[in-house]
């Protein structure tokens, strides 16, 4: 299983403990909004585009997803969202794995679920153009939305059908025992350098004291950082800086060139290029919307 550090790990609370499983409605009416930062957690999420569209970022890989489109976010998978239109709407499913557990040691438990909650068994993130999918997923949403008598069976039915379809049509990964302790060491030994970018920002962070912190020569770590996250450093740590900011365009009374200085930009126009450039809208028009 992957262990990306704390600070990234999401909570989640689900409003029916001894049924965890939960759908959230997310509207969306500009270009460029952070849906949400970069963050895992060890449940299954599914997200359906109904309209509009968006780029999610699962792992190392950035996904540009339109209406009609699922995207399934792997147990322990890093992931992040932006809006890509004034229309989005989308539904995030969000299942605990421990739903689909059985009451004894059965085939489907360690064939299929144990190996998809260890990420033994990866999905494909980008599903597009599979209707049985699609189907599953809006039965799902429609159960969890009306609640009707026995919808609990209803709803753990479409979620055995939904993954059932995916493994069969969508499985990406198939990793050894060896090749997951090598995924899982390499995750462990970056995490400190994930928490230091994520405590560190405001300030000039260099190459070679991130290289420090996992022991590695500066090419070696440059090389598998890219690996890991897909990002070079300082697009990753740009990444982070532009959480930050967006966050607080939307919730503060900072102005933009103080925003700018807050969150390690040091030039107020390098920091609005870089924001138009990754958000499609100017940090001004974020805070006056």
């Amino acid at each position: 299983m992957l262990d990306y550090d704390k600070h990234l790990q999401e909570p989640m609370d689900m409003p029916d403990p001894e049924f965890p499983i939960k759908v959230h409605t997310q509207r969306f009416n500009q270009e460029g909004v952070l849906l949400f930062p970069h963050h895992w957690h060890e449940h299954l999420e599914f997200l359906f585009i109904e309209s509009g569209e968006a780029v999610f970022e699962c792992g190392r890989t950035p996904i540009n997803v339109r209406a009609g489109d699922l995207v399934a976010v792997n147990s322990n998978e890093l992931h992040y969202g932006v809006s890509a239109s004034s229309d989005l709407l989308y539904y995030a499913i969000i299942a605990d794995t421990s739903l689909l557990h059985s009451a004894v040691s059965d085939a489907a438990e360690t064939k299929f679920i144990a190996p998809i909650q260890q990420n033994q068994l990866l999905l494909r993130n980008h599903i597009r153009g599979d209707q049985h999918i699609t189907d599953c997923a809006l039965a799902i949403i429609r159960e969890l939305e009306l609640r009707e008598f026995g919808y609990e069976l209803a709803v753990k039915s479409e979620l055995y059908r939904l993954l059932t379809l995916l493994l069969r049509r969508h499985l990406v990964t198939v990793l050894s025992q060896a090749e997951q302790e090598r995924r899982i060491q390499t995750v462990e030994r970056f995490a400190p350098v994930l928490r230091y970018i994520d405590t560190h920002y405001q300030e000039p962070i260099q190459v070679d004291e991130l290289a420090a912190l996992t022991g590695l020569s500066r090419f070696h770590f440059s090389r598998l950082f890219k690996e890991l996250t897909g990002h070079t450093i300082s697009e990753y740590i740009n990444a982070v800086r532009l959480d930050r900011a967006d966050y607080l365009l939307r919730h503060t009374q900072l102005t933009v060139s103080e925003i700018a200085t807050t969150t390690g930009f040091n030039d107020i126009y390098y920091f609005s290029r870089t924001f138009k450039k990754h958000r499609k809208v100017t940090p001004s028009s974020v805070r006056g919307f």
